[in-house]
């Protein structure tokens, strides 16, 4: 067994020899349970095969059997990312089936379909055109935290890659239409529906569709056409754009609802039959509400970014419903939901992850699609609406995401933990309202009086913060939460402008 690549370099000029030769990869694209980078000036293809040869080699060192799933999201440089790829995992012993063009769950349902232990699929996920990553599992449902994305790091970046024998490829034909099946078995709706398929021209344009139809939904399509340019926006469900795109058309179709998904599919975004753009926490919470009549006495999952409503809603209460609230990321919420044994868990970024007896735990858009339009079907005189309207009123903001350089994010952020937890001892205020306690477990989540809070953390996958806020009370009482928390996190001079804001 011999060292198969040289160390990687963390960069290089393109249009030179060691472009094309040398494997280059910045470190800070090891996220903390997927990796991402600019390509191609913070990884070139030999960098993506250096990364194959990095995780079959780890995945020798887990005793895992290397035996490994691999697709691509519909990007005009993801299949030559994927052949570097497949190129690196064969070469370090691994053998991989290729099911070629996918979404993320689809490579998901196929590790559980062929009865493989890993998966690597290549996306950007909502990320725009630019981006490329590697979203990786070695223990279905689950994918890399960053425990194991840290050990993967240290091989790659140190070339300790090992060359072995047994390497081997299979294309694996059949998989998309396995995944179809699997969601929609033989349902069929009872009620008319009528739904904006919203799709960005990314990724699930092949899939949406299709589901929606097999099921019996009319569909009002709306940029529906795969085109890797994404000539309409960026496909992802938890940006106003799309939101507002998506309300546009239902407002212009008179249909049912929306549903948008994002560039890889593993996220599901919601606009009611009013056009009224429901926030992913909110979508899980009235999930939640109909899932209790099923499931009485059920844990829920949310991530810290999410509407306090699923440890206070009376209808989840008295349902016998328990809220755990935990650290954002698919990875960390795959994690919590298996371990606690909850029957789902809901992220603001409307990641769903729907255990048995729904789901296999991971996040599917599709399959949360699917859901929504069951959960309709079981209330006929229900409209999405009706089911909004139902909730306790809450005022929140969207996500919003100041830029902060990827190297100075986390020290940004336990900067700010300090100085809110700081304020909070001293019995200072946000927006006016006591602090009544700041959560540190994945950045800062401060409760305020009243039911309302705050949230800042860093984003996993981007350079930027993340922050929420939330009030039961009124839109002014969430503005000024907003106006007093971004004073705090404006005394960070690496902070930069939101993406958007309320």
């Amino acid at each position: 067994m011999t060292q198969a690549l040289p160390k990687p370099l963390t960069e290089v000029s393109q249009n030179t020899w060691e472009e094309m030769s040398v494997p280059m990869i910045t470190p800070t694209g090891f996220r903390e349970y997927d990796a991402r980078w600019r390509f191609p000036d913070q990884i070139n293809l030999v960098g993506f095969q250096a990364l194959g040869l990095g995780l079959a080699t780890q995945l020798h060192e887990m005793g895992v059997p290397p035996v490994i799933v691999v697709g691509n999201d519909y990007r005009s440089y993801s299949p030559a990312i994927k052949q570097a790829l497949m190129v690196g995992l064969m070469s370090g012993g691994a053998k991989v089936c290729d099911i070629g063009p996918a979404l993320s769950p689809m490579a998901y349902f196929a590790q559980f379909h062929l009865d493989a232990p890993a998966v690597a699929m290549v996306t950007a996920s909502h990320n725009p055109n630019g981006w490329a990553g590697v979203k990786i599992g070695a223990d279905k449902p689950l994918t890399h935290g960053p425990e194991e994305m840290g050990r993967l790091k240290e091989i790659v970046m140190n070339g300790l890659g090992v060359l072995r024998e047994g390497g081997a490829y299979q294309k694996v034909e059949g998989i998309r239409e396995a995944y179809i099946d699997d969601i929609c078995g033989d349902f069929k709706m009872s009620r008319p529906l009528k739904v904006v398929c919203a799709t960005g021209n990314g990724t699930a344009s092949a899939f949406a569709p299709e589901i929606l139809r097999r099921i019996g939904c009319e569909v009002v399509a709306s940029h529906n056409e795969l085109d890797y340019n994404f000539p309409n926006y960026n496909p992802n469900p938890e940006a106003l754009t799309m939101l507002h795109d998506m309300a546009d058309s239902v407002k212009a179709s008179g249909a049912d609802l929306a549903l948008g998904f994002d560039g890889d599919g593993d996220r599901c975004g919601v606009v009611d039959n009013e056009g009224e753009e429901i926030f992913a926490d909110k979508v899980g919470v009235i999930m939640a509400r109909d899932l209790i009549k099923q499931y009485p006495g059920s844990t829920f999952v949310a991530d810290v970014k999410s509407t306090g409503l699923f440890a206070s809603d009376p209808t989840l209460l008295a349902g016998g419903a328990k809220a755990d609230y935990w650290k954002t990321g698919h990875s960390y919420m795959k994690r919590r939901v298996k371990e606690l044994g909850a029957l789902a868990g809901f992220e603001k970024s409307g990641h769903y992850f729907l255990a048995e007896p729904i789901g296999r735990g991971y996040d599917c858009g599709m399959r949360v699609a699917f859901e929504i339009c069951r959960m309709l079907d079981r209330n006929p005189g229900k409209s999405m609406a009706d089911l909004r309207r139902d909730l306790p009123t809450t005022f929140s903001s969207p996500t919003m995401s100041p830029f902060c350089p990827d190297e100075e994010k986390y020290p940004v952020i336990e900067r700010l933990q300090a100085k809110l937890v700081d304020m909070h001892q001293k019995g200072e205020t946000l927006g006016g309202l006591k602090m009544e306690n700041v959560v540190t477990v994945n950045g800062a989540r401060v409760i305020l009086e009243g039911g309302a809070f705050a949230l800042v953390r860093a984003s996993s996958n981007e350079p930027k913060l993340v922050v929420v806020v939330e009030s039961p009370k009124s839109d002014e009482e969430m503005r000024a939460v907003f106006k007093d928390l971004d004073a705090v996190i404006r005394s960070e001079p690496s902070v930069g402008d939101y993406d958007q804001t309320i």
